[in-house]
């Protein structure tokens, strides 16, 4: 009888526990990420090299979104956790070994096409951009393509390393890539110019499949081709409904960056610098939630256990929503202030700030929905259904390039912008009440009780932190570094009192469980 009563509460502390350490990686990567792109900024401001830098960073990131990204939730650490569980740790090397040698074999194929045919890639996807700099953009994704068969293989390294529920060093990995860039830029600007934020990605791509070594010891990886494994070949079969999904989604990226390109050379770098910020509490909060919750609900479904299933997916749900909605309203308000003091240094100028402040607070709008969305597709691929989320997104992409096409004209960047949170709304929704036919009423779930409290309590700190930054901006001025660290940094410091405070009188469970899984680490013993 005790043990029953008290699953929920270990389960949920279990996947609080993996959540720090993923959103432990994910702060580092994200504060990393923040000073490389701080770097960025100050030695190319928002430059029309930076803009380029934009589309030849993503073509890797596209590939491994396309083969590995994907497959990485939808069919890899699902698969993986089944082999594991049924077949035991011999059988699974055996697959991991087979993944791993089609994945290698497959994307040295695709860099040799893209050394190839870098000069067309650049057409499709900065075709807005004048002759200089669209030769620029050919010699970059040169330089970047070898970068995607890294990416690859630490991809599937790290869905096996999550099958087996190994986080700390795949959490690290997007961490040490962004070192790439931090090195390569100021030691090589002087002689490689902005080609040397090129470099950078590939040196980072290294960095993350290296840091991913220590967790490998005793693994047994052999090369082998062998396409009749019926584990591999239901990745393949998970994945299939996936890759078409993706395709869209990334022929959506490439429309955008084509359409961007026209609407001026520095649309682009602006653009970048506002998906950085965005990507801060969306990293920390849905990805680390998302992938923490993955296994446990892979492991529900091959045991048939629909009890804990929901149970898992309603915790992650939870505290997605408990985390996402005072980091969204927070800096929606304090938008200016931080990219004031993350960028405007250097070669970045205050239009800079300007722009990139406006592109930032639109993609906050489909921010909740983006982040609701992860362990909404994740619940789907934890079931082998990967077909259900591909479709949503065709959908979604339909969403957003009718939106698009219609705002362009009027908004230019912004309508882009705009276009890309209509998408996550759409998804979202779409996924919401897919999920609710799939599993029937999430009402027990408490995600209308934990939203209410969550933004009432988001809602006065909002409050807080307006006023505060009033106050703060007519008592200091804004130019030097001291006075943007402090007019950002003490109207969110109260905003973050005031949403703490609220929800422990609201009695958030959520934010109990975190608090409590603090004080657990801090005291260096499990709690009772």
């Amino acid at each position: 009888m005790d043990q029953t009563v008290s699953l929920p509460k270990t389960e949920g502390r279990g996947i609080a526990q993996a959540t720090g350490i993923i959103a432990l990686g994910s702060i580092a990567s994200r504060v990393l990420g923040l000073v490389r792109e701080q770097i960025i900024a100050f030695f190319f401001g928002a430059s029309g090299l930076v803009s380029a830098f934009g589309i030849a960073e993503i073509i890797p990131k596209m590939i491994y979104d396309m083969l590995i990204g994907g497959m990485l939730s939808a069919a890899l650490v699902p698969v993986f956790s089944e082999v594991r569980e049924k077949q035991g740790e011999d059988a699974l090397w055996a697959l991991f070994s087979r993944v791993a040698s089609l994945v290698a074999v497959v994307l040295a194929a695709l860099i040799l096409l893209l050394e190839v045919f870098a000069p067309q890639v650049a057409w499709v996807l900065g075709g807005g951009f004048e002759p200089e700099l669209q030769a620029v953009l050919v010699r970059m994704i040169r330089i970047i393509s070898p970068a995607a068969l890294f990416f690859g293989l630490s991809g599937v390294v790290t869905g096996l390393l999550y099958a087996r529920k190994r986080f700390t060093f795949p959490a690290f990995g997007a961490a040490v890539y962004n070192l790439g860039t931090i090195i390569a830029v100021p030691a090589l600007s002087g002689q490689l110019d902005a080609f040397s934020l090129a470099v950078g990605v590939l040196l980072g791509s290294l960095l993350q499949l290296a840091i991913l070594s220590p967790d490998l010891r005793g693994v047994r990886l052999r090369f082998r081709l062998d396409l009749s494994n019926p584990a591999l070949r239901r990745i393949l079969v998970l994945y299939l409904p996936i890759v078409v999904g993706l395709l869209i989604s990334n022929a959506q990226i490439a429309i955008d960056r084509r359409l961007a390109s026209g609407t001026g050379a520095s649309s682009v770098a602006w653009m970048d610098r506002a998906t950085r910020l965005v990507q801060l509490p969306h990293g920390v909060v849905a990805v680390a939630i998302s992938l923490a919750v993955l296994p446990s609900l892979s492991a529900a479904s091959a045991l048939r256990d629909e009890a804990g299933f929901r149970r898992t997916l309603g915790i992650g749900l939870r505290l997605v929503l408990v985390l996402i909605l005072p980091a969204t309203l927070g800096l929606l308000i304090l938008a200016e202030p931080a990219v004031a003091l993350l960028f405007q240094h250097g070669q970045f100028t205050a239009l800079d700030t300007f722009w990139t402040a406006w592109a930032l607070r639109f993609y906050l709008l489909g921010l909740t929905f983006a982040a609701i969305d992860w362990p909404l597709n994740y619940a789907f691929y934890a079931r082998q259904d990967t077909l259900t989320p591909a479709l949503v997104g065709v959908l979604s992409v339909g969403v957003y390039l009718a939106v698009a096409l219609s705002l362009l004209r009027p908004l230019g960047m912004l309508g882009l912008v705009l276009a890309d949170s209509a998408k996550h709304f759409s998804h979202a929704l779409t996924m919401l009440v897919l999920t609710q036919r799939r599993i029937g009423s999430l009402a027990d779930l408490k995600l209308g009780q934990t939203t209410a409290k969550t933004l009432l309590a988001a809602g006065t700190m909002a409050g807080v932190i307006y006023v505060a930054l009033i106050g703060m901006q007519q008592w200091r001025g804004t130019e030097g570094l001291v006075d943007r660290f402090l007019v950002l940094a003490i109207p969110g410091g109260l905003g973050v009192v005031a949403f703490v405070g609220l929800a422990a009188l609201l009695r958030v469970d959520e934010m109990r469980l975190l608090r409590d899984l603090v004080f657990e680490r801090l005291r260096g013993r499990r709690l009772d």
